[in-house]
């Protein structure tokens, strides 16, 4: 018997649900409310410097009701992919969480949206984003129990290879067209993975992210993998209008 949970898709029109699901009520071990940073408003998505950083660039989303709460929020770190490098800002808002955040056009995301942006010429390195998730955990009224990756083409390798380098920061990754190093996943077998991808990819070959889902199969790990019919490079698309994929972020807990 196996365990594989592959589901081939045929693309279909909707929305992202971002308010289908709330956080858990609060615990004994919930953090202290630390103060907002300087210059950000809850309900807008707006831009944060943390200097001394290589990642010190950043959009940060908040929910409307985050200064309310009185339970600590999820938080999704987003990685862009290579071609929104540089010193412009704007570019990561091209695609995914943060240009729907920026447009609008999705129901209000119910977590803490951290969105950092690489120089030029850069790839994710784990060991920054494990400083970044650091920093943002001292910034910010968020969970450490339910801190999550997501991210396209280059940023879909970046947290295939953060959860796998320090796979107690996240309680789940959403990679989208990316992939990992198969031979070493098993060391993040107890993160769980919603990923990814178009069977028509010539970019990101849809055989090199099905490596490290069968590898992480095969080590006990947990993983949903979403394979578009006919959909070249661009499968962030559809991914990120998936009805399923904000509920699944939101049930996510790291244990311990």
């Amino acid at each position: 018997m196996t365990n594989r949970r592959e589901t081939l898709v045929v693309l279909a029109a909707g929305a992202m649900l971002g308010a289908c699901a709330a956080p858990p009520a609060p615990n004994a071990a919930s953090p202290a409310r630390p103060p907002l940073p300087a210059g950000l408003q809850p309900g807008r998505q707006m831009m944060l410097r943390i200097d001394g950083m290589p990642l010190s660039r950043m959009w940060v989303w908040l929910p409307a009701d985050y200064l309310q709460a009185e339970r600590p929020w999820p938080l999704v770190v987003f990685l862009h992919g290579s071609g929104e490098r540089g010193t412009e800002l704007d570019a990561v808002l091209r695609n995914g969480p943060p240009m729907h955040a920026a447009k609008g056009d999705q129901a209000p995301y119910p977590f803490v949206l951290v969105s950092p942006q690489l120089q030029d010429d850069r790839e994710w390195e784990p060991d920054e984003l494990h400083a970044l998730l650091d920093a943002l955990k001292t910034r910010f009224y968020v969970d450490p129990q339910r801190c999550l990756g997501t991210g396209l083409s280059l940023g879909g390798h970046g947290v295939w290879n953060w959860a796998t380098r320090h796979p107690n920061d996240l309680a789940g990754i959403a990679p989208v067209c990316g992939h990992g190093d198969p031979a070493r996943v098993a060391a993040m077998r107890k993160v769980p993975v919603r990923a990814y991808h178009g069977d028509r990819d010539d970019v990101v070959p849809l055989a090199d992210q099905q490596a490290c889902v069968d590898a992480l199969r095969a080590a006990g790990g947990t993983v949903e993998f979403t394979i578009y019919p006919g959909v070249n490079h661009g499968s962030w698309i559809p991914a990120y209008q998936d009805p399923g994929l904000v509920p699944w972020l939101l049930a996510q807990k790291r244990a311990g």
